[in-house]
């Protein structure tokens, strides 16, 4: 085998070994640097308009991409250096253990009775209004979030690495991370966060469904939720993934949120039961069999592939 299908795969899987083992990086995440450089070029490129959206996103994800071409190509002139590079990009773009954390601490807090330590939790997961949220909805936002993160912070980052290795990576987390910022449709980024928010649609459409399918395995309520409810979510991509943990868990997600004042009313997604706390710990184990098992066809795809490339030619 060829250096770089077997340094991509053995990087993606030490990387997420490093995830699994020690989450985010405690200080100075490449990632909260990134958005600090995009909140401070805003305040420069903003104006009303999609062109002006599509500079600001270019001008980001490009540069991050460039940059990690750059390094990238210095790091290939050793197999060492190359593993240690793709999986140190692989574990900054990574978000499952953290994310398992941060929804298991709210179960946590739902167990002792404490509602609003839990509505503060869920805050660090959500960008819908904690504060109005009982018991039940804290546990859907929980679920809800954790299903999505999956999909845009494990199960996409290892596909295109996988495809594209950490250029692929950074520049999906670029773009995922921009459209956290401005993909909003409120006065100020309607126009100026349409671009960020449909490029994000687009890098995670077949990330998402590939998490969905996962997720729903041999349930075939899951798979009748994907087809059935789906549809009615906002989100082409979140409503996907959202659905296959809401079949496979049995239970219920989906209704109507609050986000600053904004009222959102979404489609149901599953037929079961309420979501309870109990269900957020069974949510994540759901959510860890479909990391590792994107994993497992992110580093297979990329050593196959390898392989497929490197066979001779007939005569």
């Amino acid at each position: 085998m060829s250096g770089r299908p077997l340094t991509r795969a053995l990087g993606l899987a030490l990387g997420f070994g490093l995830d699994r083992l020690l989450g985010d990086p405690r200080r100075g995440h490449p990632v909260a640097l990134f958005g600090r450089a995009a909140a401070a070029l805003e305040r420069r490129t903003y104006a009303d308009t999609v062109p002006a959206g599509a500079v600001h996103v270019g001008l980001l994800v490009g540069g991050t991409a460039a940059g990690a071409a750059l390094v990238g190509s210095l790091a290939r002139r050793h197999p060492v250096a190359e593993v240690a590079w793709t999986a140190a990009v692989t574990w900054v773009v990574l978000g499952g253990r953290s994310l398992e954390r941060e929804a298991a601490a709210v179960a946590a807090h739902l167990d002792r009775g404490d509602l609003e330590a839990a509505r503060e939790q869920v805050s660090h997961l959500v960008g819908r209004d904690p504060w109005s949220l009982d018991g039940a909805g804290v546990t859907r936002a929980t679920i809800e979030s954790l299903a999505e993160n999956t999909s845009d912070a494990v199960v996409a980052p290892l596909v295109w690495g996988a495809l594209a290795g950490p250029v692929g990576m950074v520049a999906h987390r670029a773009t995922n991370t921009l459209d956290a910022m401005i993909g909003y449709r409120n006065d100020r980024y309607e126009r100026f966060g349409k671009v960020a928010a449909r490029l994000d649609d687009v890098v995670n459409w077949a990330p998402a469904r590939l998490g969905a399918a996962l997720a729903a395995g041999t349930s075939p309520e899951a798979w009748g939720a994907i087809r059935r409810d789906a549809p009615a979510h906002p989100s082409p991509n979140g409503g996907k993934i959202e659905a296959a943990f809401a079949g496979a868990l049995g239970i219920r997600l989906g209704g109507t949120n609050a986000y600053g004042g904004r009222i959102e009313h979404r489609g149901e997604l599953g037929t079961g039961r309420a979501p309870a706390p109990a269900d957020v710990g069974r949510a994540i184990r759901l959510a860890r069999r479909v990391q590792l098992g994107t994993l497992v066809l992110a580093v297979a795809g990329v050593v196959l592939g390898g392989r497929v490339t490197r066979r001779p030619r007939s005569h």
